[in-house]
């Protein structure tokens, strides 16, 4: 539990955790790799690697190769399904999509990655997720039936049954790119019920502003990943969002 704990431990000291996530399918290796270096200078906490399509194979083995070649950081991997393990990686979000239609994501990956995760020796890290609409990429390629933003109950619910189940993280996702983040409200009512476990939130924050109303919500952890990808400056970038979450 090498990479939980740090991460863990960096919500204990610092009071949240920021990730950045970079998808294989949208740029090189190499850049992702400058991409990574960025954001350690910036101050992110960790490298996650995955997206809902095309990050599978060779692609994800080098790109977790180039980010590890130009940051110190761990790099933990972010699968659509079995075909984005990577052995390369120091861990993964060892996940299931709850509210997915589709019992692939649900269990059926998860079964056939297992043994990779168990042979490669990768951290798995157990991990609940579950997408707000509008949902993106996520939402559709995974047949997520998606949780109204105005249903915080229903995030709630899912939430406690992953806790019940013994997932140790609850990420709510609006969406790669999505207009709109998850709600605060939401947020604040899924982090009071499940207490010290690790809320994660990702999709649509693009400013520190953002995401500091859903730490002071009860977020533990902020993921951003397309706004890395579309910004000049990633350095900068990231160096606001940490210092806009950090305690």
């Amino acid at each position: 539990m090498v990479v939980e704990e740090r991460l863990n431990k960096i919500v204990e000291s610092d009071g949240a955790v920021h990730l950045t996530l970079l998808d294989p399918d949208s740029q090189l290796p190499e850049v992702a790799g400058v991409i990574a270096q960025e954001a350690t200078r910036g101050g992110t906490d960790a490298i996650m690697v995955g997206g809902s399509t095309g990050a599978t194979g060779v692609a994800v083995d080098e790109t977790v190769q180039a980010i590890k070649a130009s940051c110190n950081l761990p790099v933990i991997l972010f699968p659509g399904n079995a075909g984005g393990l990577s052995e390369k990686a120091d861990a993964v979000f060892f996940m299931s999509l709850l509210n997915s239609r589709d019992i692939n994501y649900i269990i059926t990956n998860q079964a056939i990655g297992a043994p990779i995760v168990y042979k490669g020796g990768i951290e798995p890290i157990s991990m609940a997720y579950i997408v707000i609409e509008p949902g993106g990429a996520a939402g559709w390629v995974g047949d997520a039936r998606l949780i109204p933003r105005n249903k915080p109950k229903l995030a709630v619910a899912y939430s406690l049954a992953a806790k019940y189940l013994g997932m140790h993280y609850i990420y709510l996702e609006a969406g790669s790119g999505a207009d709109k983040p998850v709600p605060v409200e939401m947020v604040a009512a899924v982090k009071n019920a499940v207490g010290t476990n690790r809320v994660i939130i990702g999709g649509g924050i693009r400013d520190g502003a953002t995401a500091r109303e859903r730490v002071k919500a009860g977020a533990d952890m902020i993921v951003t990943g397309t706004i890395v990808e579309e910004v000049d400056d990633v350095r900068e970038k990231i160096e606001e969002l940490v210092n806009a979450i950090k305690s």
